[in-house]
Parts: structure tokens; sequence; C-alpha cells
């Protein structure tokens, strides 16, 4: 029996550079973002390079995944191969978030009462910071050791309470985008999905404005301390994630106007609705822990 016989059954696709070059770009952003927030000269050049090889294989790799399911290609067991990929995908970015939820979590709970003389800490805080006071959020930082000062965090009922309202109102339009295409119905899956790319760079942009207020106004960067690193790290991220949504969506929403998907066929639809769902529900997550308590 040869290759072609075993895998009569089962799309094999041809060996691929784009693991290794999407590897590469991605640690091209890692080192050109660090040596950018170090005020190394070269770092923004780093940080382009590496997005730009990301940009170009995200496209050259969509394009031809893409192009193998026009082609008839897959079948259901790649089918339920992609559904329990995706899954696992889903799961280990739960596990992400959650890593820096309990980093979030140990310094309110733990360390910050610690560093005020409680428990395990009474013997050792009048060494380590005599005057500080347990307060959260916690804008008080040891200004001795080059830590800046905010004025001021980001309440809860401003811009972040409207994003709030925004994604929830996505998740409505791409359930409902989803419906018209189980439907058959074309042109209420397009009205429906263009809807949650709009929803999706409004939140985008709405979030770049609070970051401007926050740094050049509020004071609140990620060198403000243990709250400023914990607030950058957890809605950039999170604002990383709602931007790939938004790309995906985008490009779920011009394969939908070129014709593609069918009420039973429509894997990569379902995939980038339960990626923007989860990307719902972290997000209440951060408006809850992050911005309101």
């Amino acid at each position: 029996m040869n290759m072609s016989d075993a895998h009569a059954d089962y799309y094999v696709p041809e060996p691929s550079h784009y693991p290794v070059s999407l590897s590469l770009s991605l640690f091209l952003m890692f080192v050109g973002g660090a040596t950018s927030l170090n005020g190394i000269g070269v770092g923004p050049v780093i940080l382009g390079l590496g997005f730009l090889g990301f940009v170009l294989v995200l496209f050259g790799w969509f394009g031809t995944v893409i192009g193998e399911s026009e082609a008839g290609k897959y079948n259901e067991q790649e089918d339920v191969s992609f559904r329990m990929g995706m899954m696992w995908f889903i799961f280990s970015e739960v596990m992400f978030f959650a890593a820096f939820f309990g980093a979030l979590y140990y310094a309110r709970m733990y360390s910050v009462p610690w560093l005020s003389g409680e428990g395990s800490g009474a013997a050792t805080n009048q060494f380590l910071w005599p005057q500080f006071v347990a307060n959260w959020p916690l804008l008080q930082t040891p200004s001795a050791y080059g830590f800046s000062e905010a004025k001021a965090v980001i309440g809860a009922w401003g811009i972040p309470a409207y994003n709030t309202a925004i994604l929830l109102t996505s998740g409505f339009t791409v359930t409902m985008a989803h419906w018209a295409l189980k439907a058959g119905n074309r042109s209420s899956l397009i009205g429906w999905l263009a809807a949650t790319v709009a929803l999706g760079v409004v939140f985008v942009y709405l979030q770049a404005g609070e970051y401007g207020h926050a740094y050049h106004e509020l004071g609140l960067t990620m060198n403000a301390g243990i709250y400023g690193a914990t607030f950058f790290m957890l809605t950039g991220f999170h604002g990383f994630h709602v931007s790939m949504g938004t790309f995906m969506l985008f490009v779920i929403l011009m394969r939908s106007t070129k014709g593609h998907f069918t009420p039973k066929h429509h894997f990569a639809f379902e995939a980038v609705a339960w990626y923007w769902h989860f990307v719902d529900v972290v997000w209440v997550g951060l408006f809850i822990f992050v911005y309101w308590i």
C-alpha cells in the first residue's frame, strides 16, 4: 500500500513552512516589544519586521486552508479534527488568561495585605516598606526604585462599560449571523457579520483612546507598580485577542460575500464564533475584577 492509498479518506497536506515562519515572527515581535519598552533604538524595527512577517503568514496560511476547503479536500474526519483542535486551542487560551487573573488575585489578596503588616508580613513590613498603605487599586509606589505614580485609575462606568455593551452586543450579532447561515439566508448572514466586525473595530478604537488617556492624563502606565502592570497585561492581551478576532471575522465576512459556506458545512465560521464568544466572556471577567471591584 502506498502513501496515497493510506490517506485516501483523510487529507494530509504537504509539509509547510508556515508554523516555523509564524513562530519566528512571534519571536521577533516579542524581542522587538521588549527592546522597545526598554528604550533600545532597534526595538521598533524588530517589532515591525515581526509584525510584517506575522501578517504575511496569516494571509498565506489562511489562503492555503481556504483553498483546500473550497477544493473539497476536507471530509467529516477532518471536520472532527478541526473541532477538537479548536476546542483545545480555546482551552489553552482559558489557561493563558487564568494565569494573569491569578497574578491579579495573588497581588490583591496576598501581597498587598502582607506588605501592610498583616499575617506573615508582620515581621518584614517595617523593613520592606514602612510607609505602605494597603489600598486597592494600589497607586502608591516606591518612587525611590524608579516606579512612577498614577494620579487615578480608569473608572468602570465610562469607556469600559460602553465596551462591555459593545462586546455583548457583538456576541448577539454573531449568533444571529450563525442562525442566518444555517437558514441559508446569505444577505442576513453578511449583514450581521458586518455589524459584528464594526462592533469589534469600535471596541479596539475606544480602548486605544482609553490607553492614551491613562498614559498621558492619569499617569497610569506599565511602570506604575503592580496595578499598572496587571491592568495593561490583562486588558492589553485581551485587546490583542479582540483585534485578531475582528480580523478573522472580516475574513469570514469576505468569504461569505464570495458564496463560501453552506448550512451544513461551515466549520470556519463556527470556529471564529467560538473564539469571539470566548473573548466576550473574558472581557466580562476583566470588567468585573479589573475595572469594577
